[in-house]
C-alpha cells in the first residue's frame, strides 16, 4: 500500500546516481512540487546527486516551471539527461551547452515506447525511426554536446535491412502525476489534459525494483474511484504526495484548469478567437489547402498548431480529424502555451499508443515546423544556432506520414505586409532558412519514402521535394522571384517548369475559399 508523504520527504528517498523517469508534455504530467523539493534538497544537502534523467516530450513552460528546476541549483544534481524535447528547460539546457552534463536527444515515440520495453524486461526497441537523422550513429547517435559519451543507440542489420536499436536501461525512480489518489495509491487523471505515459513509466520502475512517487491534487477513500478511471494502479505506487501549492499542479503551461481540455465540458467553438490577419495566417491557410476531406491530421508546435483555428474559422473542422502526438483525437488542437491539449477532444489515448498509430502509418498528413533546409530537402528543427530543442515527435511523424508539410516563414524576422491579394516585404529578415548545409538532420530528404509528398511552405514561396531535390513550385503574388526568393537562399533550387502563383485569396483578410481545395 502506498505511503502518503510530503514532497520534501519524497526528495530524500531518491538515491544518488539514480536513473529517474518523468512523463507528460509541458506542465501536463510534470510534478512541480516534487521537482522543487528535489532542487531544494540538493541545494541544502548535496543529495540526491548524479541523477540520470529521462524524459520524452518537453517538460515545463520555457524557463519558469518544469524540469528546469533540476538545473537551477547548478551542476551535480543531474549529470546525464536525455529527452525528445529539451528546449523548455533553460537551466538544464545551459548546463548542457557548458558541457556540465551529458545531453542526448532521441525521437519522442521511441522514448515513450521504450518504457514499455523496459517494463516487459525486453532488451530494447528495434525500429527504422531515426535512420538518416542525427540520432543515427553514423550522424551522431543523438549526442548533443561534447560531454555526451554514452552510446544509447546502435545501427544493426536485421534480415538484410538497416534498423536502429535503442537500448533498455534500469529505471530506479518514476516521478508521475495524476489528479486523485485513493488511500491504496490508485491514481486517476480526470482533470489532466493528457493521459500521458505515466502507467508505463511506473510499471518500468516497479519491475526494475525501483520506486514510484506520484503527485496528486486530491485524496479519496479506498475503493471509491471507478476502476476504469484509474490510470496508474496502486500496486505500482510506493509514495503519494498531495500537492499543497495550487501553482504546482497546472493542467498546461497556460491554464491552471480548463475543463474543455480534460473533457468535462464541450466549449462553443465560436468562442475561440480567430487568428490575426498576418503572414502566419497566410501560412496556415496555404497549409490547409493540402487537406482532403476525411484526413487524419497531426499538427506540430508553433505556426502549424494554429491551422486548427483556420479549419474552425472556415467551417471545415468536422471534415478532418486533428490529432496531437501526445494522444488527443478530434476537437481543436491548441497552440502554445497549451500545445498538446485540445478543446473538445473526441478521444484521448496514452502517449505510447498514439505513436503506435503514427509509426504504423495511421496519419494522412502532418504539418510541422521549418527550421533550416538544404538542397537535398533535409530539415533541421532540433538545433538552431545555440538553441537546442531536440526533435520531439518530429522524426517519428515525418518518417511515417504520406503527406508531410513543413511550415515556416521564409526568412527570420522579416517585416511583411499582407493584404489586397498580395504580399509586400517592408524589411528583409536577418537569417536565411534555406542553407547549403543544415546543422543537424531532423528530417532526412534522402530517407523520404518514394510515395511521400513533402512540401516546404512559406509565406512567399512553396517548395516540394521532387527526385530528392528542393524544387520551387509556387510564389506569392507581389513577390519578385530573383530579388525576394533566390537572392535570399544559399543555394539555387530546382524551379518547376509549371511555376504557379499562390492563391491570391489567402492574402485577403477574408478568405472563405478552403472548400474548393478540401473537397
Amino acid at each position: 500500500m502506498a505511503k502518503f508523504i510530503t514532497a520534501q520527504e519524497a526528495a530524500k528517498l531518491i538515491p544518488d546516481h539514480a536513473t529517474v523517469g518523468v512523463g507528460g508534455q509541458g506542465l501536463a504530467g510534470w510534478p512541480e512540487e516534487l521537482g522543487l523539493a528535489i532542487r531544494d534538497s540538493f541545494a541544502e544537502s548535496g543529495h540526491p546527486c548524479d541523477l540520470n534523467v529521462k524524459q520524452g516530450c518537453a517538460m515545463g513552460d520555457w524557463g519558469k516551471r518544469g524540469i528546469t528546476h533540476l538545473g537551477e541549483a547548478g551542476p551535480g544534481l543531474v549529470t546525464r539527461w536525455s529527452g525528445a524535447h529539451v528546449g523548455s528547460a533553460f537551466a538544464l539546457r545551459d548546463l548542457a551547452l557548458e558541457n556540465k552534463l551529458q545531453l542526448h536527444c532521441l525521437p519522442q515515440g521511441v522514448i515513450v515506447n521504450l518504457w514499455r520495453e523496459i517494463a516487459a524486461g525486453r532488451p530494447g526497441l528495434i525500429t527504422k525511426v531515426g535512420l538518416g537523422t542525427f540520432v543515427d550513429p553514423r550522424y551522431g547517435g543523438g549526442k548533443i554536446n561534447e560531454a555526451a559519451t554514452d552510446d544509447l543507440v546502435e545501427l544493426i542489420d536485421f534480415k538484410g535491412e538497416e534498423y536502429l536499436f535503442y537500448k533498455s536501461f534500469k529505471l530506479d525512480v518514476a516521478l508521475v502525476r495524476g489528479t486523485t489518489a485513493d488511500e491504496n495509491g490508485n491514481i486517476s487523471m480526470e482533470d489532466e489534459s493528457l493521459i500521458n505515459e505515466g502507467f508505463h513509466i511506473a510499471c518500468a520502475a516497479k519491475n526494475c525494483g525501483g520506486i514510484v512517487i506520484a503527485q496528486v491534487k486530491n485524496i479519496a477513500k479506498a475503493g471509491t474511484l471507478n476502476p476504469k478511471d484509474v490510470r496508474i494502479p496502486g500496486v505500482l505506487v510506493a509514495y503519494v504526495v498531495q500537492c499543497t501549492n495550487s501553482g504546482s499542479h497546472w493542467q498546461t503551461e497556460g491554464e491552471d484548469f480548463e475543463p474543455a481540455f480534460s473533457g468535462q465540458i464541450k466549449k462553443p467553438l465560436d468562442s475561440l478567437p480567430n487568428m490575426p490577419f498576418d503572414e502566419r495566417k497566410v501560412l496556415c491557410r496555404r497549409c490547409a489547402m493540402e487537406l482532403k476531406r476525411g484526413y487524419v491530421l497531426n499538427l506540430g508546435v508553433g505556426i502549424p498548431a494554429d491551422m486548427a483555428k483556420i479549419l474552425n474559422e472556415e467551417g471545415y473542422l468536422d471534415c478532418v480529424s486533428t490529432s496531437t502526438e501526445v494522444g488527443n483525437f478530434g476537437g481543436v488542437s491548441s497552440a502554445l502555451p497549451n500545445f498538446g491539449a485540445a478543446y473538445n477532444a473526441e478521444a484521448s489515448v496514452e502517449h505510447g499508443y498514439m505513436f503506435d498509430f503514427i509509426d504504423g502509418g495511421g496519419l494522412d498528413m502532418t504539418c510541422l515546423g521549418l527550421g533550416e533546409v538544404d538542397p537535398d530537402g533535409n530539415n533541421n528543427v532540433s538545433y538552431l544556432g545555440k538553441m537546442v530543442t531536440g526533435p520531439g515527435g518530429f522524426i517519428n511523424i515525418t518518417q511515417a506520414t504520406p503527406k508531410v508539410v513543413f511550415c515556416g516563414t521564409f526568412m527570420n524576422k522579416a517585416e511583411l505586409q499582407v493584404g489586397g491579394g498580395k504580399l509586400e516585404i517592408l524589411k528583409e529578415g536577418n537569417r536565411r532558412k534555406f542553407v547549403n548545409h543544415v546543422k543537424q538532420i531532423t528530417f532526412s530528404g534522402k530517407y523520404a519514402g518514394e510515395n511521400q509528398t513533402v512540401l516546404y511552405i512559406t509565406e512567399r514561396a512553396v517548395f516540394q521535394l521532387i527526385d530528392k531535390k528542393v524544387t520551387l513550385i509556387e510564389i506569392a503574388p507581389g513577390i519578385d522571384l530573383e530579388k525576394d526568393i533566390l537572392a535570399n537562399m544559399d543555394f539555387r533550387p530546382e524551379i518547376s517548369k509549371d511555376l504557379k502563383l499562390m492563391d491570391p485569396g489567402i492574402f485577403e483578410e477574408h478568405w472563405g475559399g478552403l472548400g474548393k481545395y478540401i473537397d
